[in-house]
């Protein structure tokens, strides 16, 4: 186990969706298509990608974590440049970004285009 609080560098998103789509159709995307492709990537710092969904399947909610700041970043990066970008808004309504952690300035400046409200890393620990 680790230290009692000692600073971490992990950075978690989670970002909360309406789903404007069929339901069925957005979970086979978001199983098939998204989570396969960015798995595909094998991000060095990606530390999880995982979809949740309410119970009537109509809001889904994407967390993810990652390393540091800067696997956030190349995450981000890799977004923008992949089919998905353009995709996920097809099928979702983003309706709240939140971003936990020690964000890097250029994290913030592009979360905060999204609107994302940040938190930073305070106490706790990681087993």
């Amino acid at each position: 186990m680790g230290d009692l609080n000692a600073h971490s560098d992990r950075i978690y998103f989670m970002i909360q969706c309406s789903v404007k789509s069929d339901p069925d159709e957005f979970q086979k995307w978001a199983r098939d298509r998204a989570s396969k492709y960015v798995f595909d990537l094998k991000e060095e710092k990606s530390v999880s990608y995982e979809w949740h969904l309410s119970d009537d399947n109509t809001e889904a909610t994407l967390v993810e974590s990652f390393v540091d700041s800067d696997g956030a970043m190349q995450r981000l990066s890799n977004h923008a440049a992949s089919p998905l970008a353009a995709e996920v808004l097809e099928l979702v309504d983003i309706k709240g970004v939140l971003c936990f952690g020690n964000a890097k300035q250029d994290l913030i400046d592009t979360l905060t285009a999204w609107g994302a409200k940040f938190q930073r890393q305070f106490c706790g620990y990681h087993k």
